[in-house]
C-alpha cells in the first residue's frame, strides 16, 4: 500500500470513528449539531474552544460528555471573583520530615490534566485569567522558576456568560486569540427543545461512551495535519483573513472604519486546521470552500473588534463576517 492509499484508508477509518463519537455525544447533548461539530473540530485540530451562551444551555454538560467520549482525564475549575492563580496552577508547600529536615513539595493544580473545563471563565479577575496563558500556548507552566509540562493531549474548553451580565470581566485579546474557536451556543428551536425534554427527563437518560483514548486522539490530530488542502481553499483562507485587517493593503474596500483590529496569522492557521477536521468528520479526504464558509465565523468572531462608529451604526461582527464571506468566497467559487 503506497502513502496515498494508506492516507485514504486512515482518513476513512477516522471518519467512521468520528461519526460514532458524534452520535455518542448527541445522545446527551441533543439537537445542537453545529456546536458539537465545532467543538470536535477544535479538539481534532489540537486547539482550545470558548463556548459562549446564556446559563442553562448545556455547555457544562457538553464538556463533561466530551471527556467521556474522548477518553481523557478531566478536571473542572469553577471561576469566581476570589479565585487565585495558585488555585489553577498549584503551589509549593513546605514539608517537615520526622527528622526535622524541611523541603518544598509541589502540589499540582487542576491544570495538570488532559481536558480542563474552565467554567464561567469570565467571572474571574484578569490576574487569574492570565494564569492559563502559558498553559494554553506552550502546554507547560512555570512555577518557582521550574518548567512543568502538562498532560498530553491538553485542551481547555471554557464556558463564558455574555459580558453584559453583572460580575464578569472581559477576556483580554491575547487570551481570546489562544482559543482556536469561539462557539456561540444559542437557545434551541422548538423542535429541538421538545427532543431535549423527552431525552433528558425520563428514567433512562442518554449515556455517552468512550470512543477515543489519549493516544488515539493524538494519532487523529496527527492525521488531520496530513490531509491535503487544495490551492483554491488555501487562497480563500488567505483572502478572507487578510481582507478583515483594517488599514492593510488587502482589506475589503467597504470595511472603512468598521473594525478596530482584525485577525492575525493564527486565524489563518486555525481555519486551515478546522476545515480539515470538518472534512474528516464528513468522510471527505480534503476540505472544500463549504468548510471554509462553515468554520469562518467561529474562527474569526473573537479575533475582530468593532469600532465605536460601527456599533453606533448598528453593525455586528457576524454581519461583517457574512459580507467578507460573500465577497471573498463568492469570488473563489466563481473562479
Amino acid at each position: 500500500m503506497n502513502t496515498d492509499e494508506r492516507l485514504v484508508s486512515e482518513i476513512t477509518a477516522l471518519g467512521e470513528t468520528l461519526a460514532g463519537a458524534r452520535a455518542s455525544i448527541e445522545r446527551r447533548f441533543v439537537g445542537q449539531h453545529a456546536v458539537v461539530e465545532q467543538v470536535l473540530a477544535s479538539i481534532l485540530s489540537g486547539g482550545h474552544a470558548l463556548l459562549v451562551g446564556q446559563p442553562g444551555l448545556g455547555k457544562t454538560m457538553l464538556v463533561d460528555t466530551l471527556g467521556t467520549v474522548l477518553g481523557l482525564g478531566t478536571q473542572r475549575i469553577q471561576f469566581t471573583p476570589d479565585l487565585m492563580p495558585a488555585d489553577i496552577l498549584g503551589s509549593e508547600v513546605l514539608d517537615v520530615a520526622p527528622d526535622g529536615s524541611r523541603a518544598f513539595r509541589f502540589i499540582e493544580g487542576p491544570v495538570f490534566t488532559q481536558l480542563l473545563m474552565a467554567d464561567e471563565i469570565n467571572r474571574a479577575s484578569p490576574r487569574t485569567q492570565s494564569a492559563l496563558l502559558q498553559a494554553m500556548q506552550e502546554h507547560e507552566v512555570t512555577i518557582g522558576g521550574q518548567h512543568r509540562p502538562l498532560g498530553r493531549p491538553f485542551h481547555v474548553l471554557a464556558t463564558q456568560n455574555p459580558i453584559e451580565q453583572e460580575g464578569t470581566y472581559p477576556l483580554p485579546e491575547a487570551q481570546l486569540d489562544r482559543f482556536l474557536l469561539q462557539i456561540d451556543v444559542d437557545y434551541p428551536d422548538r423542535d429541538t427543545e421538545r427532543d431535549i425534554l423527552l431525552a433528558t427527563t425520563g428514567i433512562d437518560a442518554g449515556a455517552a461512551h468512550a470512543v477515543f483514548d489519549g493516544a488515539g486522539l493524538i494519532a487523529a490530530q496527527r492525521l488531520i495535519r496530513q490531509m491535503p488542502v487544495g490551492e483554491t481553499v488555501v487562497d480563500a483562507i488567505l483572502d478572507l483573513v487578510r481582507a478583515a485587517r483594517p488599514g492593510s493593503g488587502e482589506s475589503a474596500p467597504w470595511l472603512g472604519d468598521s473594525l478596530v483590529w482584525g485577525p492575525g496569522p493564527r486565524a489563518a492557521q486555525a481555519l486551515m486546521l478546522v476545515t480539515r477536521a470538518r472534512a474528516a468528520m464528513e468522510g471527505r479526504f480534503a476540505p472544500t470552500l463549504s468548510d471554509v464558509e462553515a468554520m469562518a465565523a467561529p474562527v474569526l468572531r473573537h479575533r475582530m473588534a468593532l469600532s465605536f462608529a460601527a456599533r453606533a451604526r448598528g453593525e455586528t461582527i457576524e454581519g461583517v463576517i457574512e459580507r467578507l464571506l460573500s465577497d471573498r468566497i463568492g469570488v473563489s467559487r466563481a473562479a
